[in-house]
C-alpha cells in the first residue's frame, strides 16, 4: 500500500466521523487540528476506525505520530504493509 492510499483511507474515516468537515483540500503537512474542527473525541475516534476497519494498533503514546496527514502516512504506510 502507498502512502497516498493510506492517505486517502484517513480523509475517509475523517469524512465518516465529520460528515460536516470539508476534506477536499486537506493540506498534507499542517496539522489536522488546525485544518478541520477535530476535537480529542474526534481523534479517538480515528484511532478505533484504524483498528476497526483495517486491525491497526496505534499506541497511545505514538498518537502525536497522527497529527498531519504527512505524519499519519509516514506511521501508517509501514503498518499496513506488515
Amino acid at each position: 500500500m502507498t502512502e497516498d492510499q493510506v492517505k486517502q483511507i484517513v480523509v475517509d474515516i475523517i469524512a465518516e466521523i465529520a460528515p460536516d468537515e470539508d476534506t477536499s483540500n486537506i493540506k498534507p503537512e499542517i496539522n489536522l487540528r488546525d485544518q478541520l474542527d477535530l476535537d480529542s473525541m474526534d481523534f479517538l475516534d480515528i484511532v478505533m476506525e484504524l483498528r476497526k476497519q483495517h486491525n491497526i494498533e496505534v499506541p497511545e503514546a505514538d498518537y502525536p505520530e497522527l497529527a498531519s496527514l504527512a505524519t499519519c502516512a509516514a506511521y501508517l504506510t509501514p503498518k499496513f504493509n506488515a
